[in-house]
């Protein structure tokens, strides 16, 4: 993949970096795995706004993709190497022995015509699935489940991979794109490899307009704000917060932490923050 820019033909167009999708092999989608998406603004079932900032945007559909990579033992060719708008990595469609046709998210190096597979006797090459116990200590891997079965929930976003650091007993020690290293069971299934796109984080957007497009409304400042609507607000002219930095609902923005206690905590080995 590559970042592609363009001539500064007007102001939005002189800071828009833009990938140049060269990787991409097929422009439309397989449609027995689409499914229409709903907008639904930001509002729950009784029209509150419960995500703020959230509205309009362009139209999608959403590509089905196989998480859970459950096909055990059919081998798979890859059809195509395909957009999806609705995530950051490209997406594979794959064609199993069977006739079945899946889509997957794409790691880097994975090309058409190549051959996937899951299972244990696979061989340790981008885009075959294996439980954490088959995989060897150092290795890359993406699309990694927290619970054997689940499908997986981590690493799934362009450019990201975790890395399997070593056995122990029954759990595998795992740092994670963040830098967390956390225990998971040796059953929990991971692909290998580091996903693709990975210049992503290059990309500038150059004008507000394409945050539009893809569903963002505008912010506003807290101190903007009349003291009604934010704990930021009021006073003459711009006057300083007076108080340490609140959400608008009045709960410390920086500093304290608001992250619930889980029962899943004590498999944390190393947090990605550390507490002052």
């Amino acid at each position: 993949m590559a970042l592609k820019t363009y001539r500064p033909t007007s102001p939005g167009r002189r800071n828009m970096v833009s990938a140049s999708f060269e990787e991409l092999t097929m422009s439309k989608p397989e449609k027995s795995l689409l499914l229409p998406i709903r907008k639904q603004a930001g509002r729950n079932n009784r029209g509150v706004v419960t995500s703020r900032h959230r509205g309009g945007g362009a139209k999608q559909r959403l590509r089905i993709i196989d998480f859970a990579r459950d096909k055990i033992g059919v081998p798979g060719k890859v059809a195509s190497i395909e957009y999806d708008p609705c995530r950051s990595a490209r997406i594979a469609l794959i064609q199993y022995a069977d006739g079945e046709k899946r889509y997957i998210l794409a790691p880097l190096g994975l090309g058409v015509g190549d051959t996937i597979r899951t299972g244990n006797d696979a061989d340790i090459k981008p885009g075959n699935a294996l439980t954490l116990d088959a995989i060897p200590d150092g290795t890359l891997v993406h699309n990694l489940e927290l619970e054997p079965g689940k499908g997986g929930q981590l690493a799934r976003s362009a450019g990201t991979a975790a890395q399997v650091l070593l056995k122990e007993g029954k759990y595998s020690l795992i740092r994670l794109p963040s830098g967390e290293v956390r225990r998971f069971l040796t059953g929990c299934r991971a692909t290998i490899g580091q996903i693709g796109n990975v210049e992503h984080q290059g990309e500038k957007l150059g004008k507000a307009g394409r945050t539009r497009l893809m569903g963002w409304r505008p912010k506003v400042r807290g101190s903007a704000m009349s003291p009604r609507d934010h704990p930021h607000g009021g006073g003459e002219g711009r006057s300083p917060r007076g108080m340490p930095p609140k959400t608008p609902w009045g709960k410390p923005a920086l500093g304290p932490r608001t992250r619930p206690e889980k029962a899943s905590d004590r498999l944390i080995v190393r947090r990605r923050k550390v507490d002052k």
